[in-house]
């Protein structure tokens, strides 16, 4: 676990970080006046650039660009590993060949897997934007990763962005740079290809930094970024998306109505028509891409695959689904897993401990330990009436995630830069708190700021220095801004040697009764049957040989993953059928 040291004795990150934390309090009421004039002179610089705004902007966002390439050496491209990974993976091969959903495949029973749907077509059960994105990444560079990237200086330019409409630049610089360092470096959102976290940001700092400027001084960019966000929000999370929109739509519309400086109609009619006009088309996209994927405008992605496989329901006074009949041992595990972990969570006592875990699932991966200290703040924030609005959207959100079972950050990501305007709030009022006469909150604040940066040092170099990172198939980096090291790279192993080989392969995968449901390697191309490399779950030896006789043309190997290293033999196919195929 990150909260402890592994058994080699390697000191954990999060241990590290808590502990300079520590440090930094009793520094700031020891000395408070540390290091002032070397900490005077950055911000007397850092502020000459934030009063720059759109250049202030621009630097976040190349600066979150900029250093992610930069630390390549040391924290590469990532690889897929987890199931999420792989779906989103067939939905950017899908959109990348021009469709929009792959007809169910003639052998579809063998390549059934997590997070995919077989019929009514073959396709990835999620919201299409995170496809969409890695396709475009594809199509135009060559590389999937490099999307992410793009859409991480994006989201990190946003924030800043959006900050800039709810308080002083200088500090809307800041948090556009700790986004940097929390979101676009080593998180998840930017070390995993499944978790849409920096899209859904960017979407919700679009509507956020929109609202107060429209409402001081409405212009047509404004409208139109805020239309941007809502439609990128509908094609990313469309629930979250309501639940930040609910409180924006009140607002607005009680200006349209008692604001003083509301627009007259003609204006406001030329203000909204086009942001109408692109959540409009963003909706009948969406519309028809659920029906060419799952065969109804109203059916949305999740549904028929969840209908399918899962028992876990959505929300905590669900009852669990009945079993379905599962074909293969590892979906019924997984499945059996995930029932099992939420199973509590539908009892009251279950309900409040898993509320626990959600707090604070959110706490260390939006804020770390370092920022913990700015909770002494959170009454005065709660009050702060320049930011009661944000307030109240933290709110709504906190309501709609309580009575979801499943939650992960990226389920939050829209409000991502509502979360970073409380904290820098929360840090302004530390600023000013000076007990017995002394600095001791502007040193706080200082300080926590730089074990921020000491920290990202010591995860950058976590290998050389024998650093506890979290790992595989726990989930740990989920909760913390750490992410993940460098995972998948087995299955990689395999697919690579497999490409190089002369000829179409089949790999039958083959799993131990102890294998981990969470590491699935049965994932293919959209086009399964012109793929190179064909991935197939072991079945019985009849249904095998139906699907050997099908790919007569390929060269059938058996890995077992379950092994260390995963091994790979030729598949024992039977002379005849050796014969039939020649």
């Amino acid at each position: 676990m990150l909260l402890t040291t592994t058994a080699d004795s390697r000191p954990s990150l999060m241990l590290i970080e808590g502990g300079l934390t520590a440090i930094s309090i009793a520094v700031a009421f020891a000395i408070p006046r540390l290091g002032s004039n070397w900490f005077s002179r950055v911000e007397h610089a850092f502020g000459r650039l934030a009063r720059r705004k759109g250049l202030a902007v621009a630097a976040v966002g190349i600066t979150a660009f900029v250093l992610r390439l930069a630390i390549l050496p040391f924290c590469p491209i990532p690889l897929p590993f987890v199931p999420d990974d792989f779906s989103f993976l067939l939905a950017a091969d899908t959109f990348a060949h021009g469709r929009l959903a792959n007809p169910t495949p003639a052998m579809w029973i063998h390549f059934e897997s997590i997070h995919i749907s077989m019929q009514p077509t073959y396709m990835s059960m999620y919201f299409p934007a995170q496809g969409l994105l890695l396709a475009a990444s594809k199509l135009l560079l060559g590389n999937l990763w490099f999307g992410l990237l793009f859409a991480s200086a994006l989201m990190c330019a946003s924030i800043c962005w959006m900050l800039q409409a709810w308080m002083p630049a200088s500090w809307a610089l800041l948090g556009g740079m700790l986004s940097v360092v929390h979101l676009g470096l080593f998180s998840y959102w930017i070390n995993t290809y499944h978790a849409a976290g920096s899209i859904g940001a960017l979407g919700g700092a679009l509507i956020l930094g929109a609202l107060p400027r429209i409402m001081r001084t409405p212009r047509l960019r404004y409208t139109l970024a805020m239309g941007a966000g809502v439609a990128i929000l509908g094609i990313t999370r469309p629930y979250e998306c309501v639940l930040l929109c609910l409180p924006v739509t009140v607002v607005l519309g009680r200006w349209l109505i008692v604001g003083k400086n509301r627009p007259p109609a003609r204006k406001l009619f030329r203000l909204a028509a086009a942001p109408l006009l692109l959540v409009f088309a963003g909706a009948t996209w969406m519309g028809y891409y659920d029906y060419r994927a799952f065969g109804s405008p109203l059916t949305l992605p999740y549904t028929i695959n969840r209908a399918t496989y899962a028992m876990v329901p959505y929300y905590v006074w669900q009852s669990p689904r009945p079993e379905p009949h599962y074909r293969h041992a590892a979906l019924r595990n997984f499945y059996y897993v995930e029932l099992e972990g939420n199973k509590v969570r539908m009892s009251v006592p279950g309900f409040i401990v898993g509320t626990l875990k959600k707090i604070t699932l959110g706490v260390l991966f939006f804020a770390g330990i370092a920022f913990l200290p700015l909770a002494l703040m959170l009454r005065r924030v709660l009050l702060d009436r320049r930011i009661r609005f944000l307030v109240v959207c933290v709110l709504v959100l906190t309501g709609g995630m309580l009575i979801e079972l499943f939650l992960l950050p990226h389920y939050m990501a829209p409000f991502t830069s509502a979360f970073y305007a409380l904290g820098l709030q929360a840090m302004r009022h530390f600023w000013v708190w000076n007990p017995g006469g002394q600095p001791v909150g502007m040193t706080l604040v200082r300080l926590s700021v730089t074990v921020c940066l000491v920290m990202a040092g010591l995860r950058l170099f976590a290998g050389p220095l024998h650093l506890e990172l979290p790992e595989w198939p726990a989930s740990n980096w989920n909760f913390s801004w750490y992410g993940p090291d460098r995972f998948g790279t087995d299955r990689a192993r395999v697919e690579s040697e497999m490409e190089q080989l002369p000829g179409k392969q089949l790999v039958i995968v083959r799993y131990t009764p102890k294998h981990n449901p969470f590491d699935e390697w049965v994932y293919n191309a959209a086009d399964i049957d012109a793929s190179k490399v064909v991935w197939a779950r072991d079945m019985n030896s009849v249904d095998n040989m139906e699907l050997i006789q099908y790919y007569r043309d390929r060269k059938v190997w058996l890995v077992e993953p379950d092994s260390t290293p995963a091994t790979i033999s030729t598949y024992p196919v039977p002379a005849q059928t050796v014969t039939a195929a020649h």
